[in-house]
């Protein structure tokens, strides 16, 4: 019984990291650091883009003006989502310059910066944004819950 155990947990290992035949489970990498500092294995690793909303250059329009603005701007993440370009999204609620971000799930920050010049808030200078690579573990994201 034992050995069955330990057998079926390392296939849940192996699938879990992508693992496949012909390639050592050593200890069963999980994609965090080890206990005694060692990175996580390469393959369970990749490059992302984080993408930083600050208020922008341009002052605030008025209030019908800035309303058609952001309905554009949630309507450009819901595109994004769809395309699956985009992991989150989401508003700042302390109220300062720091007003949002994104988490792009690209490599290039060059990409990155082509999508986000399509945000009408961006491009009305309503919104500046700021990206930066950021490194974590392969395959992360928000699941859209079951019906």
């Amino acid at each position: 019984m034992r050995r069955v155990c330990v057998m079926l947990t390392m296939f849940l290992a192996l699938s879990a990291t992508g693992a496949g035949a012909g390639e050592e489970a050593k200890g069963a990498p999980t994609g965090r650091p080890s206990a005694t500092g060692d990175p996580p294995p390469e393959f369970e690793m990749r490059t992302y883009v984080l993408a930083l909303l600050f208020r922008g250059p341009t002052p605030e329009p008025d209030a019908e003006k800035s309303k058609e603005l952001f309905r554009g701007h949630l309507a450009n993440i819901a595109r994004l989502h769809e395309e699956g370009k985009i992991i989150l999204a989401g508003p700042m609620l302390d109220k300062t310059d720091l007003r949002g971000i994104f988490l792009f799930d690209l490599e290039s920050v060059e990409e990155a910066q082509e999508l986000c010049d399509t945000d009408p808030a961006i491009k009305a200078g309503a919104l500046r944004v700021e990206l930066h690579p950021w490194y974590s573990a392969k395959g992360i994201g928000i699941f859209k819950p079951q019906p």
